[in-house]
C-alpha cells in the first residue's frame, strides 16, 4: 500500500477539522490576544491557514534552514469567507502535492538546520507528520482554547465540545 493511501485519510480529516475551527473566528477581534506573549487572534488564524503551504517545500526542498528567516509572512484575512476561501486554496494546492508523492519521494531525506546547526533530518513523511499535521493539530488546539476565551462556541474535534455533541 502506498504510503499517500494513509496519508490522505488523516490530511483530509485534519484540514475538515481545521476548517471548522477557522469558520468560527471572530475576525472583528482580531488583535485581540489573551497574555501580552500570545500571538493576537488574526495571526493564530493567518499561521494555521498558511501551514498547508509548507507542503510544497517538506516534498520538493532538501530542508529549511530558520536561520535569519523572518519567516513567510501572508495577510490577516478581513473576513471569515476570505479566510475559509484562501484556506480551501491552501489545502488544495497541498492535498495535490500530497497525492502525487511516491514512496520514493516520501523516503527522502528533510533536513531542518538553523544555519549550520542541524536540528534534524528525517524521512520527508516524518517532516509532513510533524510540520503539517501535528503542527496544525498544535496550532488549531491553541485557537479553540482562544475561541473559548472569547465565548464562541467551539466545534466539536475529535469528540463532543462543550458546546457540540
Amino acid at each position: 500500500m502506498p504510503l499517500t493511501d494513509v496519508l490522505l485519510p488523516e490530511f483530509d480529516h485534519e484540514m475538515a477539522v481545521t476548517r471548522r475551527v477557522l469558520a468560527r473566528v471572530p475576525l472583528a477581534a482580531a488583535d485581540w490576544k489573551p497574555h501580552v506573549k500570545s500571538m493576537s487572534l488574526g495571526e493564530l488564524v493567518t499561521h494555521v491557514a498558511s501551514i498547508p503551504t509548507w507542503t510544497r517545500s517538506l516534498l520538493h526542498d532538501a530542508g529549511y534552514d530558520m536561520a535569519g528567516d523572518a519567516g513567510e509572512r501572508h495577510p490577516v484575512a478581513r473576513t471569515s469567507k476570505e479566510l475559509l476561501a484562501t484556506f480551501d486554496t491552501h489545502v488544495a494546492e497541498a492535498r495535490r502535492h500530497l497525492a502525487a508523492a511516491s514512496d520514493a519521494l516520501l523516503m527522502q531525506p528533510w533536513t531542518l538546520r538553523a544555519g549550520e546547526h542541524v536540528v534534524f533530518t528525517q524521512p520527508r513523511v516524518g517532516a509532513l507528520r510533524m510540520f503539517l499535521f501535528s503542527h496544525t493539530i498544535h496550532h488549531r488546539g491553541q485557537l479553540t482554547v482562544y475561541l473559548r476565551l472569547r465565548d464562541v462556541p467551539v466545534p466539536s474535534v475529535y469528540g463532543p465540545s462543550g458546546d457540540e455533541r
